[in-house]
Order: C-alpha cells, then sequence, then structure tokens
C-alpha cells in the first residue's frame, strides 16, 4: 500500500532512504536547507524543497501533519534534530521516526515523544562485527538490548535433512524459527514438518546468547 514520507535531512542516511522508498513506489518530500542537495534530488523525490525544518512556520506550510510519516534524519546537529522532532510531534505528526547520533540522543528523542529511533551506524558496526567474527551469521538486528534476529547458515551435517520438529530449536537453544531462507526462495513461518537443507539459512528471533550458542553448533 502506497504511504507518504517527509525526510528531512538528505544526508548518506536520508538520502539512501529516499531514493529506496522511491524505488518501492511511495511518494517522498525531501527537505534539506542545502539547495545543491535538493537539486540531486528533483528528480528522484516525488517533492524536493529547499527549507529550514527549524522553522514551525516552514514545516506547518510544507503540512508535514499531513505524512503518514515524517524522518528526521538529520546528520551531525544534534539540537537542531531534537528540535526538529519535538515540532513534528507537536504538529500532530502520527508516527516521527529519528536517527541518533548516540544512546544520549536516542533518549531524549523517545523523551520529547519520537516513535521510533535508529542507530544506523551502530547497528552497521554490529552488523559487520558479527559478519567478521563469525562465518554462519550472514545478518544480525538487534531488537533489545538482549535479543535478535539473526540470519544463520547451516554448515553442521546433523542438522540437514532433518525437520523442525526434530530439531526442535525452541527447546534446544531458546530460538524460534520464523523463516528459512533457500537460494532465492524465503519461507516465512515454516511448519514443522519443514526440513532443514544443506545451506539453508535460518531467520531466528531469540536471546544473544542463544543465537551464539547455535552459531557455536555449525562450526
Amino acid at each position: 500500500m502506497k504511504q507518504n514520507f517527509a525526510i528531512i535531512g538528505l544526508g548518506r542516511f536520508g538520502g539512501s532512504l529516499c531514493e529506496t522508498l522511491i524505488e518501492s513506489g511511495q511518494e517522498v518530500l525531501a527537505i534539506d536547507r542545502d539547495e545543491d542537495t535538493i537539486n540531486e534530488y528533483m528528480n528522484i523525490a516525488t517533492h524536493a524543497v529547499v527549507a529550514n525544518a527549524q522553522d514551525e512556520m516552514t514545516l506547518r506550510s510544507l503540512g508535514v501533519r499531513n505524512f503518514d510519516h515524517v524522518i528526521v534524519a538529520i546528520g551531525e546537529d544534534i539540537q537542531a534534530s531534537i528540535l526538529v522532532t519535538l515540532m513534528a510531534k507537536e504538529l500532530g505528526v502520527k508516527n516521527v521516526i529519528a536517527k541518533a547520533q548516540n544512546s544520549y540522543h536516542a533518549k531524549v528523542l523517545y523523551k520529547i515523544g519520537a516513535d521510533h529511533v535508529v542507530h544506523p551506524e551502530r547497528d552497521m558496526g554490529v552488523k559487520v562485527a558479527h559478519n567478521l567474527v563469525s562465518k554462519n551469521i550472514l545478518d544480525y538486528l538487534e531488537l533489545s538490548d538482549e535479543y535478535s534476529l539473526a540470519e544463520v547458515k547451516v554448515t553442521n551435517p546433523k542438522f540437514y535433512d532433518k525437520d523442525l520438529l526434530t530439531l526442535n530449536f525452541r527447546q534446544r537453544f531458546g530460538l524460534n524459527i520464523v523463516g528459512i531462507r533457500r537460494n532465492k526462495k524465503l519461507i516465512i513461518s515454516p511448519a514443522a514438518e519443514e526440513k532443514v537443507l544443506q545451506d539453508d539459512c535460518l531467520l531466528v528471533i531469540g536471546a544473544d546468547e542463544d543465537v551464539d550458542r547455535l552459531d557455536a553448533k555449525m562450526l
């Protein structure tokens, strides 16, 4: 279903979001105070506007309250990020997503009403670290301080050609299998009778320590 997004700040993070959302068929209003940056997105975004988002009247005139999602992707200026997030919520935006530079910045953003806070640099660092230390964890998404969604490649022959009921990941590892990636096919919520094949990738949700235990079993 098509939704509309307002992205405030077109650095690497905001610009990448804009391009990806447009490619997926969404409507995007791109806002940045730098004219050269906006010129780059004139033919990419649905609408691209040079504007100072720290001015409440400007946000009102752009109609940000009417957007399904407002993404505050401002880079290094933490004060501007906080101010724009606060004004967006006060204007009645239903879903404000804000980029945080660090954990303290994130805490402030949540306190002033941000509905979701992302840490792109930190999250990418976590993914890269897991990929460096493990040959089997292909992707990693931190859900909280203790729980994650991970994609683990099946490389241990002891798992081959056995169904999920027999392998009993929940009892053995405390993990829930939410999907199996097999070549280019993704099996969502696989049945208990689904067999695990060599080189399958398991999408698992659970505690970080349990993900690590499963990863160790693949060696």
